[in-house]
């Protein structure tokens, strides 16, 4: 459901021109993954893709840009975003069970994939196939190359709607969290689930592979759960658990340092940097005032995007840079103004 109406999306999303504040203020749907970043490669860098309502939109940080890329018409709205990892096609899920790609260099629809009966919540690529999960219970696997809506439905698993979506860095294994607080993980090979984890008590949106270290896996719990837990896919052990004090609402794990980022819902909305594998905290950031649904990195692995209910996207330089860390420090969208912690 989207909040509002959205009469001016260009406007709102530029106000950082105008504004002080290191943030873009725009309407934000709930539930859904509404935002994602990811690098286009030399195609397209540092590109941000925003869906609001029946459209998505794309944000170019070097020169502040917004192109409209699509209008999925008064039939449908937007649910979930997601770029390639390379390249620069973006897939679009819809409220009515579509997946969209698209070239976002092109603005033109490259494919369109049936097989949801209801909306497709999230969307998680690998470096060949496309996954999917909807409301429907259901998670598949579409491919480019192949000309039917999906190659395979991975069956035996969520009670649920599936919240959330992750392959592993080696494509190897797919992670999947749903509204049954169950995280599942799938392997490349199989149609049913190589482990069912259970121990969280509440819904499983968050979920993050390590991009240092094989088979480790973060799953973050909803409002009645609260933990930040890792786990082992190798043996299916749970290796440590974390309460955080708040609903976890995404988790991202940065490249160039071996960190994570988490951000929280209810009851603190706050966004905290961990280090792993003490988790000691490195830094806490507040002034989000309503939950904070969205998550996204810069292809540099240094800024994350945030986006919240209380209508704002805020730009964070959390990270350092892969080859030089630097103090922490205080400071205040990219280079117009984002929030250092180092």
């Amino acid at each position: 459901m989207i909040m509002g109406s959205l009469t001016s999306p260009l406007r709102l999303l530029r106000c950082h021109e105008k504004c002080l504040k290191p943030h873009i203020r725009f309407l934000m749907p709930h539930h859904f993954k509404m935002i994602s970043i990811e690098s286009g490669g030399l195609v397209l860098p540092n590109v941000l893709a925003v869906g609001l309502g029946t459209c998505v939109y794309l944000w170019t940080a070097s020169n502040s840009k917004v192109t409209k890329l699509c209008d999925l018409g008064p039939n449908d709205s937007v649910s979930s975003v997601q770029w390639t990892r390379e390249g620069s096609f973006i897939s679009v899920g819809t409220n009515l069970g579509q997946v969209q790609v698209w070239d976002g260099m092109q603005c033109k629809k490259v494919r369109t994939f049936g097989g949801h009966q209801t909306r497709t919540g999230v969307l998680a690529w690998n470096s060949r196939i496309l996954s999917s999960g909807g409301r429907d219970r259901n998670i598949l696997q579409h491919d480019l190359r192949v000309s039917s809506d999906y190659i395979s439905k991975l069956v035996g698993g969520h009670k649920s709607e599936v919240c959330g979506l992750k392959w592993s860095h080696d494509d190897r294994e797919l992670a999947s969290g749903g509204n049954d607080n169950q995280l599942l993980v799938w392997n490349q090979h199989s149609q049913q689930p190589i482990l069912r984890l259970t121990e969280h008590t509440a819904a499983v949106k968050a979920i993050t592979w390590s991009p240092h270290q094989s088979n480790l896996l973060a799953s973050g719990g909803g409002t009645a759960d609260r933990c930040i837990r890792f786990w082992n896919t190798a043996n299916g052990h749970q290796l440590n658990s974390i309460d955080t004090g708040s609903q976890v609402c995404n988790l991202a794990w940065s490249k160039n340092v071996n960190e994570l980022v988490s951000t929280h819902g209810y009851s603190q909305n706050q966004i905290m940097v961990w280090k792993y594998p003490a988790m000691a905290k490195v830094a806490t950031l507040t002034g989000h005032s309503l939950r904070v649904l969205y998550l996204a990195m810069s292809p540099d692995g240094q800024t994350i995007v945030t986006g919240a209910g209380d209508e704002t996207l805020r730009f964070w330089n959390v990270f350092p840079s892969m080859r030089a860390p630097a103090p922490v420090k205080d400071s205040s969208l990219w280079s117009l103004g984002r929030t250092h912690i180092r």
